[in-house]
């Protein structure tokens, strides 16, 4: 079953400085060999690695997606459906935290890499009590 990732987890795997870095590592090494990622979060993903790491680091991301090392997941109909539900019962998420609930609902996926536990832990989704958030 494919790891869906979000955010924080992609930037953190790019920044050594980053808290997280150490801890991400080790558990991708044992993850599943598809890490799924939203379309959505594609954007942050590569503002943050540009305006905190540089030009080389969003570069870097690009050609790992260029040669497959990340499967991006796109968003499907329903999917937006369910971001705006979702963003009207969780005033304090995004669209790109929705975007990724809804995709975890659509694939059956319980499990979510990512650093942000403030929001991803108060999110009830449909299809399990609720997420199992790593590392």
């Amino acid at each position: 079953m494919p790891l869906l990732v979000d955010t924080g987890v992609l930037y953190a795997l790019a920044d050594a400085d980053d808290d997280w870095h150490q801890p991400v590592r080790e558990y991708l090494t044992r993850a599943p060999d598809v890490l799924l990622v939203p379309v959505t979060v594609l954007p942050e993903v590569t503002y943050l690695l540009h305006k905190r790491l540089g030009s080389g680091a969003e570069r870097a991301f690009v050609e790992s997606l260029a040669s497959g090392e990340l499967t991006v997941e796109p968003l499907k109909p329903r999917d937006f459906t369910r971001c705006g539900e979702l963003l009207a019962e969780y005033g304090a998420i995004g669209f790109v935290d929705a975007s990724v609930v809804a995709i975890a609902e659509r694939l059956g996926l319980k499990t979510l890499a990512t650093t942000d536990r403030r929001h991803f832990s108060r999110i009830r989704p449909k299809h399990v009590e609720s997420f199992e958030l790593v590392p």
